[in-house]
């Protein structure tokens, strides 16, 4: 498998928090501010991101872990923003740090790595005999 993914890649994306985005929809607080799990699964997205045109058809990557920290609440409307940078690569292993933003300020940060897979054998591999 040939891919052009190096060190060094980046890529800032941006969103509105939306009600869909709260931790009230979410169900991991009860209040209507952008939710520690709408952060996570916006850091993957802009993850994958990055890589995701240098990979050949038919393959894709995935998450295998996470770590980060939500330092500061984001209200319903406010734009908020994603770093991902691909910090190393390690053969099929890919390794990013991340910032995440608001009009505010800084509202996030941590680590991710994902892993490169072949689309195909690895949904076979999940198919029960």
């Amino acid at each position: 498998m040939q891919t052009s993914i190096e060190p060094g890649l980046t890529l800032t994306l941006e969103k509105i928090v939306l009600k869909e985005d709260t931790a009230a929809r979410y169900g991991s607080g009860l209040i209507e501010v952008f939710a520690t799990p709408a952060m996570v699964a916006f850091m993957e997205q802009t993850s994958l991101g990055v890589v995701q045109p240098g990979l050949p058809e038919g393959y894709n990557t995935v998450g295998i872990e996470i770590s980060v920290k939500h330092i500061k609440a984001s209200p319903v409307g406010m734009k908020v923003s994603c770093t991902a940078l691909l910090e190393r690569v390690e053969g099929k292993k890919l390794f990013f740090t991340l910032e995440a933003w608001d009009e505010e300020g800084k509202i996030g940060m941590g680590t991710h790595t994902r892993y490169i897979i072949n689309t195909e054998e690895f949904m076979k591999s999940l198919t029960r005999k």
